[in-house]
C-alpha cells in the first residue's frame, strides 16, 4: 500500500491520500481547497488513479476540495449517506466496503461530531486480511475528541459521540494505528495533541475522555473552543454554493 499524510500546521488539519500501488487506485480523504493539485500530482507520480475522494464530513473549519477533486480526476465523491449538501456525491452506508485494488476500506457511520461523520478502516490485502489502520476525521482525536456542538443540539450530540467511540472504536484491535483529521492548531476539539496519529491502545490508556462516564463526557464537551472563523461561510460552501459556479 502506499500512503501518504498532508498536514497542514497552519490550521492543525490532514488530508490522506492511499491506494494501491499494483493495481493503480487510490483515494483521497478529505482535501483542501488549496491544495486540490497537490493530492493529483502525488497520485501521477506514484502511478495510480484517483477513483475516490471521500470527506469524512461536511466540514466546519475550512474548505473542502473533495468536489472540485473528483470533477476534475472523474472521481467518485463521497459522503455518508446522511450528508445535508447540494451537490451529487456517492453515499456511504455504514459497513460498505470500498475497492481500491488490494487496499480496502470499510465506512463506520460514526455520528456526534456532526450526523454524517464516518471512520475509514483501510486493510491491505497483501498484507493480510486484519485491518492495518483507521482515518478517524473529526470523531477520535490523539488526546481528545471532536466538538459536538458544530451543528447545534450539543449535549444530544455528545451522547451520540460517546456512543459513536465505546461501539464502533473503541473495541477495535489495540495495535490498530488511527490518524486523525486533525491536531493541535485545529478549533475543531479542545486538547489535542501536536501528534496526528496514535493507537486504539494508546487513547485507551491516556486519552481522558475516553476512561470518562456518558455523565462526565457530555460536561467536559461543554467546554469548548470559539467556533470556527468563517463557519457559516464555509459551511455554506462545503454544502454546494461552489459546484455551480
Amino acid at each position: 500500500m502506499i500512503f501518504r499524510p498532508f498536514y497542514y500546521f497552519d490550521t492543525g488539519c490532514a488530508a490522506y491520500v492511499f491506494g494501491c500501488g499494483t493495481l493503480e487506485k487510490c483515494a483521497v480523504v478529505d482535501p483542501q481547497a488549496r491544495d486540490v493539485q497537490s493530492y493529483a500530482d502525488f497520485a501521477a507520480a506514484k502511478g495510480m488513479r484517483i477513483t475516490h475522494v471521500i470527506d469524512t464530513h461536511v466540514h466546519a473549519d475550512h474548505r473542502s476540495g473533495g468536489f472540485e477533486l473528483a470533477r476534475q480526476t472523474g472521481a467518485s465523491y463521497c459522503l455518508h449517506e446522511a450528508a445535508d449538501v447540494d451537490v451529487p456525491f456517492t453515499p456511504l452506508h455504514d459497513g460498505q466496503e470500498v475497492e481500491l485494488g488490494n487496499t480496502r476500506v470499510t465506512v463506520l457511520h460514526t455520528p456526534g461530531h456532526t450526523p454524517e461523520s464516518v471512520c475509514l478502516l483501510v486493510k491491505d490485502l497483501r498484507r493480510g486480511p486484519d485491518p492495518w489502520f483507521a482515518l478517524t476525521g473529526d470523531t477520535l482525536f490523539v488526546g481528545a475528541v471532536g466538538r459536538p456542538d458544530l451543528p447545534g443540539q450539543s449535549r444530544e450530540n455528545a451522547r451520540q459521540l460517546f456512543a459513536s467511540l465505546h461501539t464502533r472504536l473503541l473495541n477495535l484491535p489495540g495495535d490498530l494505528e488511527i490518524y486523525a483529521g486533525h491536531f493541535a492548531g485545529s478549533s475543531c476539539g479542545a486538547g489535542m495533541s501536536g501528534k496526528p496519529s496514535s493507537t486504539i491502545a494508546f487513547e485507551k490508556r491516556w486519552n481522558p475522555l475516553l476512561s470518562a462516564s456518558i455523565d462526565e463526557f457530555v460536561e467536559t464537551l461543554s467546554n469548548v473552543p470559539p467556533k470556527p472563523a468563517e463557519m457559516h461561510d464555509i459551511l455554506r460552501e462545503n454544502r454546494g454554493a461552489r459546484a455551480g459556479g
